[in-house]
């Protein structure tokens, strides 16, 4: 397996510094607001990567950070005067119902920031005893870049261009990226943080934002990661900072390889409030957008592209997975067809295929290609009575493995309402009594409810559209 490394700017062979276990972090929300789908992009492809990962044999450990205290968590406890866990709270519940809903597999370890102080105390205490951090007057703590030599190297920037010292400081957890400073390892209290802070051998206060990342991710996986993962957003401050106060730590190499999903746009702009096109998952639910279809239109494009989202690029996705859906619905029914056709070599073709696809740093789109083509030649094969049961089970097989990565089958058997129900049985009988214009009355009526009625030799098969 092949993944495009951000540091070297090339693809890489996987090779863990663990044979057959691969360490992953990654990047998780930052819980001062819900969670939106350009997040989500980012947070999909983490969950494709971990899910081949484990389809391809290894191990994974894997670690997600919930980001629950920084600037924006304690501005808006202040702002609504509420103490820092009940601002946070609603929306780390929310944001485990939209990845539930989104079929994202768990993470081993979901680390929340506020649970894990003393490591990063300790952190800091390494940087100073280390040279690489300083106090300052006012009791806030700067990791100053000057002293790592490889500062810049993942954004590769020009190392002559940075400046560092007293001129060049910033406190805030984010700022401009153009930006290159000395920056914020620990804050101490001020009237602004009100109620949030820590009583700690580096004295009142609280972590900065970079320093949550490095403490978390060694604490659970070891000095050296296989796998750090985020958005491009996050390339320069926040993963090169995370590198400097890592390694200027333990003086190892904090991560073999850094993977990042470019970002999500929508109607061709970047996704923002003023633009009223920043949405949830409740959003699109409002736009007859179901999880899983969203679910499949991110991850079928590479994560390396910026997706562009619209209402009808996103529909036309959901059309290819309800054919791999009505193709799963077809196996089921086969009975008697002859068994002239060996289908061992067309499953073959596209299990290699998909392996071959998502070896090379996650190719999606064309892992994808090698299950639709497997969908032609299958329905082919049932509408010319050429598929036996056992080789329907056999298709079946192959595409319930491959589904464990993309999870475009999930939700697919939701059970269908009473009413829809009732009205089935009433086609049913009408059909019995060869009464063609009820039966189609009600196909019409059951198309304008969201639902899809195809008639065959096991009588009807009714789909959500």
């Amino acid at each position: 397996m092949k993944v495009f490394n951000t540091m070297s700017r090339s693809k890489e062979e996987l090779v863990p510094v663990n044979k057959g276990v691969v360490n992953v972090y990654t990047c998780g929300p930052t819980v001062y607001s819900r969670i939106h789908i350009g997040n989500f992009k980012t947070f999909l492809f983490e969950d494709i990567l971990v899910r081949y990962l484990r389809y391809d044999g290894f191990k994974v450990n894997h670690v997600m950070n919930i980001t629950d205290v920084d600037d924006k968590t304690i501005r808006a406890s202040k702002e609504s005067n509420t103490p820092l866990d009940d601002v946070t709270k609603p929306f780390i519940d929310a944001f485990f119902a939209d990845m539930k809903a989104l079929h994202m597999v768990e993470a081993d370890h979901f680390t929340r920031a506020t649970r894990h102080i003393e490591p990063m105390v300790k952190l800091v205490k390494s940087l100073l005893d280390n040279g690489y951090a300083y106090k300052t007057p006012d009791g806030n703590i700067y990791y100053s870049i000057s002293k790592f030599k490889n500062y810049g190297k993942l954004a590769h920037l020009d190392p002559s261009t940075l400046m560092s010292g007293a001129s060049n400081r910033v406190a805030s957890d984010e700022y401009e990226k153009d930006s290159v400073s000395d920056f914020a390892l620990w804050k101490a209290w001020t009237e602004d943080d009100g109620e949030v802070y820590w009583e700690t051998e580096l004295g009142k206060g609280r972590p900065g934002w970079h320093i949550e990342c490095s403490a978390m991710s060694m604490e659970y996986l070891g000095e050296t990661l296989d796998i750090h993962t985020g958005g491009v957003d996050n390339i320069f401050p926040h993963h090169q900072n995370e590198i400097a106060q890592s390694e200027g730590a333990t003086g190892k190499t904090f991560s073999k390889y850094w993977m990042h999903s470019r970002h999500l746009m929508v109607d061709g702009a970047k996704m923002s409030k003023s633009l009223k096109n920043f949405y949830t998952l409740d959003d699109l639910k409002k736009m007859d957008i179901t999880p899983e279809e969203f679910r499949f239109f991110v991850v079928t494009n590479h994560y390396q592209t910026s997706l562009n989202f619209t209402l009808d690029a996103v529909k036309a996705s959901a059309r290819g997975r309800m054919g791999l859906i009505e193709l799963v619905a077809r196996l089921k029914e086969v009975q008697n067809g002859s068994s002239d056709v060996d289908v061992d070599p067309i499953i073959q073709k596209m299990l290699d295929g998909f392996k071959a696809g998502m070896d090379d740093d996650l190719n999606t789109p064309k892992a994808i290609s090698h299950i639709f083509d497997l969908s032609r030649e299958t329905n082919k094969l049932i509408d010319e009575n050429k598929l036996s049961k056992d080789d329907a089970n056999k298709i079946l097989d192959a595409i319930n493995k491959v589904n464990t990565v993309f999870a475009f089958l999930e939700n697919s058997e939701a059970e269908i309402p009473n009413d829809i129900m009732k009205l089935l049985d009433e086609r049913a009988d009408a059909r019995k009594t060869k009464n063609w214009a009820k039966s189609d009355e009600i196909r019409d009526k059951l198309d304008e409810m969201g639902y899809t009625v195809k008639d065959g030799p096991q009588g009807q098969r009714v789909t959500r559209k």
